[in-house]
């Protein structure tokens, strides 16, 4: 007998200043895959991928949103209906942590109500860390976010990030969609993914 899953979809954004690993962290999640030189984001662009939690089929709609100052507005149009967000800062770089700090207060003013969300200080594997993780951790617990520390590089903490994110939202969020929607990636594609070594700095 086949076992019956629950599908529901969210719509997630990722927020944080440029140059901090957005699209790093979208790339690894996705596809386990790790590139050095990536073009920065204009505008916004998506992805989708489906993961199983339990009884849950659920599809993830991620907006990953460019970093630049210039594009700051059009940021809204993504955050706005969105159930979740990841705010990324770079733990090298005290100014990204401060700006994730105001993404943070704007998206509990202008997002979705109640939309639950995760503070990722990203670039764990770099030296010279100048954003005091304990000093982050507190920030989160005291503003009710989820926190992560991730790597694109290495692939530390990305799926935990997106996985744990995704269960905090189905109680009070989930909306039932076609229930034979299928896994982007098989057991197989899986498997080769964790095998590969990807090199890269971010």
């Amino acid at each position: 007998m086949s076992q019956k899953f629950h599908t529901l979809s969210f719509k997630i954004v990722v927020l944080g200043e440029s140059a901090v690993g957005k699209t790093s962290i979208l790339l690894r999640f996705y596809r386990n895959k790790y590139t050095a030189e990536i073009e920065p984001t204009i505008g916004a662009t998506n992805f989708q991928k489906i993961i199983n939690v339990g009884d849950y089929k659920i599809q993830l709609l991620i907006w990953d949103t460019a970093g630049q100052e210039r594009y700051h507005s059009l940021a809204q149009m993504y955050y706005r209906g969105a159930k979740g967000a990841l705010v990324v800062y770079d733990v090298t770089n005290n100014d990204s942590f401060e700006k994730a700090k105001e993404w943070v207060e704007e998206i509990k003013n202008e997002g979705s109500p109640n939309a639950k969300i995760a503070l990722v200080g990203n670039k764990i594997d770099l030296p010279n860390h100048t954003v005091d993780k304990n000093e982050a951790k507190k920030y989160a617990k005291e503003n009710n976010l989820l926190f992560f520390q991730t790597s694109a590089k290495m692939g530390e903490g990305i799926n935990n990030a997106f996985v744990s994110l995704a269960k905090s939202l189905p109680l009070e969020f989930g909306e039932t969609i076609n229930p034979n929607i299928k896994d982007l990636n098989s057991n197989e594609e899986e498997k080769k993914n964790e095998e590969e070594n990807n090199g890269g700095c971010c």
